[in-house]
């Protein structure tokens, strides 16, 4: 059986559709936030291990809503998190502990055999943090997991370096807060909010010894999930079936799986990201999310008004650069008629959809060849990979364009010289003696050095693992290896974008905005941060209905496609229809004029505000009211109401002219003689838009909060 999730003819409900649900995460029907309540006695800790410590996508998580959230609690907001000295000289900024409380916790941690430390993160919004040296209470270790197996029956191995680091995490988070409690003058409102399974245990041991704080844990994806994806398992058609001990066991995360689910069913709130986690969640983690949290982005740090498209132009010239370098003896096509899309992630190759993409490139190159296209598309693949230096050829490639600069320039100078001469004295100058023998030899020469005798390499490093790599023995067997016939190029970048590289000096922002399509199609992405900030940044993005960003994108935009946003279906198809519809998808585009793809970067970016936090951190305010309602129901109250049938909005298809080359017939900026006077006014498409969708609410923050939503976007919460 293929790994998407087909549909049973006689049973769709095996299909697991995203059932709307009380933890839906539509922005349908939000309600104005009409009544203030006070967060003076109530104080914010927000847990995980990638505070100040960037190992994944949860590091972007925290750094991007810590602004808002700092807004929200103000002086009562601590983020706490692993204390790692390297990052902590060019991030954090330590001082001392301005909440008396919080510096009697510190001290006492201190003088008890602890090394904890406070700072300001910064970071937008600049955060409190406290950062807690796990390392130097190593000693501890044994004695605390002997307590973790005693109360949990959860027995940690010593070869395990991460549970080890998650056991000691754990059990100083529990002490924190633990000594923060004591530490109060009077009985404190504490919310604590767990991410991931690294910091799950300072939950379950809050909850065993009965501390006065309300708890969320946030799973931003299942451990078992990943494992299981990543073994070419068919995932969504068996979530059902999993023999959930015996498949943790095999893969030897067994106790990581006990502490993460331990977390999620000792939680006051569970949440995770999107409703393709929730019901993964569901049958992996035994516990059904109390609401869904999406991932956001601080929408202002993209935005560039209306320079967005410029700034598109400026980063594609810096690619194409690099391209003149990389394909120099082999420049036989059109830059300005050259598309450059990419995938980036981590290298999981089924997971990420990099095995798809391969695929259906090799397809659109054959569509391309056929249809005799004057279109060349260049893919590049970023995803960091084990190598040892950069690749010769590739160093190569940009010296001699480098090269070849310099003497265009050299000559210009002489060139402009002469004619400026012969200017001055009146006279028309002769070409022929405009450039002697020694300028053409230069020129000579320069072209000469350009000649290769090998193809464009496909990867740009020298990789450890060349025979075994995934991508090359994808390239190999399907035979892209940027020859001259092929209309598809394939470049592999094993490293992560740098504006230091001597390679490709560019920054992943400025790189994403100089391409003109990112190619997304995961098999499993709980969230999907790539295809988000390309939306923000005005580009066009292709991900699945697989990936938490397509789900919510779906549910939000009544034709995605219309906008930018391609969702290929990896639900209810096999591997290769899928390939086909994404093949289609990348041919169509191919297809598309200057343009029209100008009129899509437009619709796109225009829905950043759906992504912004100011939308979507409202959800993580819902569970915080929620949290603290079922841990002090004598203090707080959280009433949930039943969704109504008129709310509800959605981004409608836009009104003027569509971009698809099949139904459109202004393709060029320039109408041609014989066209009607339609004209795409993007001013009004943009109003139409506006009125569709609801502008982020400017939310009373200066320590108060107000009513939210329920867990389905509509609800009330206030202090007793």
């Amino acid at each position: 059986m293929s790994r998407s999730l087909l549909r049973s003819p006689g049973n769709v409900t095996t299909a697991m559709p995203l059932a709307r649900s009380l933890s839906v995460t539509s922005l349908s029907g939000m309600e104005d936030w009409d009544e203030e309540f006070e967060l003076e006695d109530a104080v914010l800790f927000e847990i995980a291990w990638e505070v100040a410590n960037k190992v994944g996508g949860i590091y972007t998580v925290i750094q991007t809503k810590a602004r808002l959230t700092a807004e929200e609690w103000g002086e009562n907001y601590f983020l706490v998190g692993p204390y790692v000295e390297s990052n902590v000289r060019t991030q954090v900024e330590l001082i001392e502990p301005t909440n008396p409380v919080l510096k009697r916790t510190i001290d006492k941690m201190n003088s008890s055999g602890c090394k904890v430390y406070f700072g300001r993160w910064l970071i937008e919004g600049s955060p409190y943090v406290v950062l807690i040296d796990v390392a130097f209470t190593a000693w501890s270790l044994d004695s605390w997991k002997r307590e973790l197996w005693d109360l949990c029956d959860i027995g940690v191995p010593w070869f395990d370096r991460e549970a080890n680091d998650a056991v000691l995490f754990g059990f100083l988070t529990a002490w924190l807060l633990g000594e923060y409690a004591a530490q109060s003058e009077e009985p404190p409102h504490i919310v604590a909010h767990f991410h991931e399974w690294l910091a799950g245990l300072g939950l379950v041991l809050c909850r065993h010894r009965q501390l006065p704080v309300a708890t969320i844990f946030t799973t931003h994806a299942t451990l078992l999930g990943r494992y299981l994806c990543a073994g070419s398992v068919d995932f969504y058609n068996k979530l059902s079936e999993f023999n959930l001990d015996k498949e943790a066991g095999d893969r030897q995360i067994y106790h990581r799986y006990c502490l993460e689910r331990a977390a999620a069913h000792c939680a006051h709130v569970f949440t995770t990201v999107s409703q393709i986690t929730a019901i993964e969640a569901e049958h992996l983690l035994k516990r059904a999310p109390d609401i869904v949290t999406p991932n956001g982005l601080n929408v202002k740090k993209f935005s560039a008004v209306h320079e967005f498209q410029n700034l598109h132009a400026q980063s594609k010239n810096r690619i194409q650069e690099f391209v003149r370098g990389h394909f120099y003896g082999h420049l036989d096509f059109n830059l300005d008629k050259c598309l450059f899309l990419f995938i980036a992630g981590r290298y999981e190759f089924s997971n990420k959809g990099a095995d798809i993409f391969l695929e259906a490139l090799a397809r659109l190159n054959y569509l391309l060849r056929v249809n005799h296209s004057d279109v060349t598309v260049i893919a590049f693949f970023i995803m960091p990979a084990r190598t040892n230096n950069f690749n010769v050829e590739t160093l190569k490639g940009q010296a001699v364009r480098k090269q070849l600069w310099d003497t265009a320039q050299t000559v210009k100078e002489r060139f402009g010289k002469k004619l400026y001469e012969s200017l001055l004295v009146g006279q028309l100058p002769d070409v022929s003696k405009i450039l002697d023998k020694d300028d053409l030899t230069i020129m000579k020469r320069a072209i000469f050095a350009t000649q290769r005798q090998c193809q464009p390499p496909i990867c740009t490093h020298n990789m450890l693992e060349d025979s075994g790599d995934p991508i090359l023995n994808c390239v190999r067997r399907i035979g892209l290896f940027n020859s001259s016939a092929d209309r598809v190029k394939i470049i592999f970048h094993p490293e992560f974008l740098s504006s230091t590289s001597p390679l490709l000096p560019m920054d992943y922002e400025e790189f994403v905005r100089g391409c003109h399509l990112g190619v997304f199609p995961s098999y499993y992405e709980p969230w999907g941060y790539t295809p988000a900030e390309c939306t923000v940044m005005g580009i066009p993005s292709i991900s699945t209905n697989l990936s938490g960003f397509g789900c919510f994108m779906e549910e939000h935009i009544a034709d995605p496609s219309a906008y930018g946003i391609y969702i290929l279906d990896r639900r209810f198809r096999g591997v290769d229809e899928s390939c086909n519809q994404l093949t289609s998808f990348l041919f169509q585009f191919c297809k598309q004029s200057r343009r029209q793809r100008i009129i899509q970067r437009n619709r796109t970016e225009r829905l950043s505000d759906l992504l912004d936090w100011r939308y979507l951190g409202r959800y993580y305010i819902a569970a915080r009211h929620m949290a603290l309602a079922k841990a002090f129901p004598d203090d707080y109250m959280y009433e949930l109401h039943e969704p109504t049938s008129t709310s509800g909005f959605r981004y409608p298809r836009p009104a003027s002219v569509p971009p698809s080359p099949a139904l459109s017939r202004h393709s060029s900026p320039h109408h041609s003689e014989g066209e009607d006077e339609e004209r795409y006014d993007e001013d009004l498409e943009a109003e139409k838009d506006r009125l569709n969708i609801r502008q982020p609410t400017a939310l009373p923050f200066k320590n108060k909060s107000s009513v939210v939503l329920g867990a389905n976007g509509n609800g009330g919460f206030a202090k007793n």
